[in-house]
């Protein structure tokens, strides 16, 4: 098929959503289409009905969330319409818009279930989907965005209860908040707020002893060294944080991961760690990055 022919059977396909006879067909074809097509967003967007019909999709599973009712096929159904969401969330041209549509408040419900089933833990994670695609762009409306809704208590406890790949995608979330300066200080403003994020961390270390994650530790790990930018923070992580990161416990692991190891070294210089056996290899020598 021709890019001509490929444009009009995206516009097609999206003109189908607003059908609820060809919607089902249409949400699964453009799912897959979105990475192919550079303007599925704009069209999205700006086609008559159609964000409606996907937050449609969203609402119409709601009470299927509790108690825990909900079927493999409606979870891959709603997955496909937050695929594209996804996609609208990520473009420069929609993703202001999507934002002042508070359209990311309609997948809390999804990151609050607490059900371990496959279709629950494919929900949460398409969902977490939308809110890493957003907070990816470095945006400081994104954040600025977030800080002001509940994302921050619903990632952690996806941090502590979820999957390896959920808990990866929630920690990433919490990361871009922390790298962001008012995400930092909001986290650092009160000390609920660190303790809540610092403790979470700390049980997370605890369980990658257990089952080690190369990519999950890494986010960890990151986390940990942005939060020590915060001179109080930096004060309160000497003593809570976690002997697993100062022993060499993962040392293995860091060592198939420069990056990763280097943060660690730098965060125990931050912190001015008195550890008479060093992990990795020694602490740096000051100035260095």
């Amino acid at each position: 098929m021709s890019a001509g022919g490929d444009d009009r059977h995206v516009h097609q396909l999206v003109m189908e959503l607003t059908d609820p006879s060809k919607r089902e067909s249409a949400l699964l074809e453009l799912s897959k289409k979105r990475e192919a097509s550079a303007d599925l967003a704009p069209i999205l967007w700006t086609s008559f009905g159609t964000v409606a019909a996907l937050l449609q999709e969203i609402i119409s599973i709601y009470p299927l969330l509790w108690p825990p009712a909900l079927t493999a096929h409606a979870s891959n159904r709603v997955c496909n319409s937050l695929a594209l969401l996804q996609c609208v969330a990520s473009h420069p041209e929609t993703r202001s818009l999507f934002l002042a549509a508070h359209i990311p408040l309609f997948l809390y419900p999804f990151l609050n279930t607490v059900s371990k089933t496959r279709p629950f833990e494919y929900l949460r994670l398409t969902s977490l989907g939308v809110i890493g695609a957003l907070v990816k762009m470095d945006d400081p409306d994104v954040i600025n965005f977030l800080l002001q809704t509940e994302i921050i208590p619903l990632c952690l406890r996806i941090m502590e209860t979820g999957s390896e790949l959920s808990k990866t995608v929630a920690t990433f979330v919490v990361q871009k908040i922390l790298l962001d300066a008012n995400g930092l200080a909001y986290i650092c403003a009160a000390a609920e707020r660190f303790y809540a994020v610092a403790n979470v961390l700390a049980n997370m270390v605890s369980a990658l002893v257990e089952a080690p994650s190369p990519r999950l530790l890494k986010h960890v790990i990151r986390c940990y060294l942005r939060l020590s930018d915060n001179q109080r923070a930096r004060e309160a992580l000497r003593g809570c944080l976690p002997d697993a990161l100062q022993n060499g416990t993962f040392a293995k692991i860091l060592d198939e991961d420069a990056t990763t190891k280097r943060w660690l070294v730098t965060l125990l210089y931050a912190l001015n760690v008195d550890n008479p056996n060093p992990p990795l290899g020694g602490l740096p020598k000051a100035g260095l990055p």
